[in-house]
């Protein structure tokens, strides 16, 4: 059973920077793309940044290009999402996902297990 636990969340102010973490353990980590969504209070889930396997091809929402970088360590099974710059419209529940394929998609059906989120809140 394929299990993904992100941490780092919490409270920053505008202009802060957070790290956001996300342990999988299951399946062999290296053979999947994982994928970052976010889901803001009465908003649908949306696609923030996905990586492949080999973390070589990546693609991140225009939202957060250029303030967000996510990466991948495959020996610790792990995928980071570093967030600069963060604006109060950056606050919601963000999300790793897992797809069960090598290449991430940009949907929430393109993903077959998900984290428990955490939550990400920036104050003006």
């Amino acid at each position: 059973q394929v299990q993904l636990v992100e941490s780092g969340g919490g409270l920053v102010q505008a202009g802060g920077s957070l790290r956001l973490s996300c342990a999988a353990s299951g399946r062999t980590f290296s053979n999947y793309a994982m994928g970052w969504f976010r889901q803001a209070p009465g908003e649908d889930r949306e696609f923030v940044a996905g990586i492949s396997w080999s973390g070589t091809s990546i693609h991140y929402a225009d939202s957060v290009k250029g303030r967000f970088t996510i990466s991948r360590d495959n020996a610790k099974n792990t995928v980071y999402l570093q967030m600069n710059s963060l604006k109060p419209e950056d606050t919601a529940v963000y999300y790793c996902a897992q797809a069960p394929s090598r290449y991430y998609g940009l949907a929430s059906a393109d993903y077959d297990y998900w984290g428990q989120g955490t939550q990400v809140t920036v104050s003006s």
